[in-house]
């Protein structure tokens, strides 16, 4: 006798998440990924294409590469299965301000007959992961759909998103900001911070290096949780290890013996900003 026999509901997301494979499977959280155009080659994110393996393309490739949201189809899909397997369903995903992953999966849910509610989680990358791994392990638990919907909301609330560009290029490639900005931005060495608030990408201030942005970073986080507990926090990097890793070590003075996870972005991500990005995320109540 064991957990399944409990389990109620199911959750869904996408591949945005930036989840280890081993917690993905321990909780039984279902996937439904993005696909990547790069050069006119589709790719289906985290399935024919590593975090890795898409920077080093996107840096050959002649333009930025595409990303496209999952069809109706491919959640209507995933939804009929569970829901005849006799669950209720969560479908949380990555900020609708990024993405129409979100609008996807809610006319997914209209399509479908069953108990199905769609979640904008208004973050992406290890922020949404948040959100996703609790609800699935309060589903696991055999918590009711309520109890895990007002869980995940108070998650969103208590989160906190970062992100610091290395370079401007892909900004400049994306249109986010103009060529004649990035060539003085990129004279000066400037680093833009930047946060998601509501879902939405928000310039936060600028740095000149590094070792700046650490200091930043480590700062805003050390104000963001005064009189709070940090219950998770998550770096995620286009390829620039050694920042996440001294980001970590500032983080560790602030809140020694915490849990900071890191690992490879989502190509989704990186996608905008380009090789040597960096997302500091975390969740204190």
């Amino acid at each position: 006798m064991g957990c399944e026999y409990l389990q109620k509901v199911k959750i869904v997301t996408d591949s945005t998440m930036d989840l280890d494979q081993e917690l993905i499977s321990k909780y039984g959280i279902e996937v439904v990924p993005l696909t990547l155009s790069i050069d006119g080659k589709l790719y289906t994110d985290r399935v024919d294409i590593s975090p890795l393996e898409f920077i080093d393309k996107m840096e050959q490739a002649e333009e930025l590469p595409k990303s496209s949201q999952p069809s109706a189809g491919a959640f209507v899909a995933v939804y009929e299965r569970l829901v005849q397997e006799g669950f209720e369903v969560i479908s949380i995903h990555m900020t609708g301000g990024m993405s129409g992953t979100v609008r996807s999966a809610e006319c997914a849910a209209e399509m479908t007959e069953g108990d199905i509610t769609v979640i904008d989680s208004q973050f992406i990358s290890k922020a949404l992961g948040f959100q996703v791994t609790e609800a699935a392990r309060l589903a696991m638990e055999g918590a009711s759909k309520t109890e895990i919907i007002e869980r995940t909301a108070a998650i969103r609330n208590g989160s906190r998103l970062y992100v610091s560009v290395d370079t401007l290029d892909n900004l400049v490639k994306g249109g986010r900001i103009g060529k004649g900005k990035a060539m003085i931005g990129s004279l000066l060495h400037i680093k833009p911070i930047a946060s998601l608030e509501d879902g939405v990408y928000t310039p936060v201030t600028k740095v000149r290096s590094r070792s700046q942005v650490v200091k930043f970073l480590a700062r805003q986080f050390a104000e963001d949780i005064k009189g709070k507990t940090a219950k998770a926090i998550g770096i995620a990097h286009a390829d620039a290890l050694e920042l996440a890793a001294d980001l970590k070590n500032a983080v560790l003075q602030i809140c020694p013996g915490v849990n900071v996870d890191i690992s490879y972005t989502t190509p989704i991500v990186s996608t905008h900003t380009g090789r040597g990005a960096v997302g500091f995320m975390f969740f204190a109540e």
